[in-house]
């Protein structure tokens, strides 16, 4: 007989589901929805609810969005003939502390053939339509410096180097296996100053 009600497995389940969310994380997050008031696990049913419903990708860049295009996309006085390629949204966020003014594109993961990733559950077709207009100075590719972002990085090289004349890398200022999410601010300024061609 089961100790707890399947309503509370279920959602120990769902929860534990999420990114560094094991399962005694899981048990204590359902726990405290359950003692909370409750406006508190409705809200937030409806907050994750909202984010299928009203969020998209901008038909640009891929950044999440409300619009069709993102702010960033919008945006006149940005480089739009430089793209900075990364493999998530909050990496976008991290280059704008940084200043980068020119244009983005996310692709949403990395090429990671265990895990079921490979180019066509990523934003790389996208990536190399935005290409070939011709419009494009220089691509900068900033996936992570690991295993799979390295190989993600070899990949875009090959696709995108008949479209544009300059493809770079960031510099390995970042240290291998870091997040560049969790990167300072100086250190994606130098990473950036100090990227090489592919």
């Amino acid at each position: 007989m089961p100790l707890l009600p399947p309503q509370i497995t279920r959602a120990i389940e769902e929860l534990s589901k999420l990114p560094g969310i094991g399962p005694k994380t899981a048990e204590r997050l359902t726990f405290h929805l359950l003692r909370s008031s409750r406006a508190s696990p409705e809200a937030l049913g409806r907050a994750l609810a909202d984010l299928k419903r009203e969020l998209r990708f901008c038909r640009v860049c891929q950044m999440v969005t409300v619009d069709d295009v993102c702010p960033l996309c919008a945006d006149a006085s940005r480089e739009h003939d430089v793209i900075l390629v990364v493999e998530e949204p909050l990496e976008v966020i991290a280059f704008e502390r940084a200043r980068h003014r020119g244009a983005y594109h996310v692709l949403h993961g990395v090429l990671s053939p265990i895990d079921g990733m490979g180019p066509e559950q990523l934003k790389i077709r996208e990536l190399i339509d935005r290409v070939k207009t011709g419009s494009i100075r220089e691509v900068i590719i900033a996936t992570d410096p690991d295993v799979e972002g390295e190989a993600t990085a070899a990949y875009l090289r090959a696709q995108l180097a008949p479209h544009v004349a300059s493809i770079t890398r960031l510099a390995h200022g970042l240290p291998v296996g870091a997040d560049i999410e969790f990167a300072d601010q100086l250190t994606l300024k130098e990473a950036l100053a100090g990227r090489r061609t592919l």
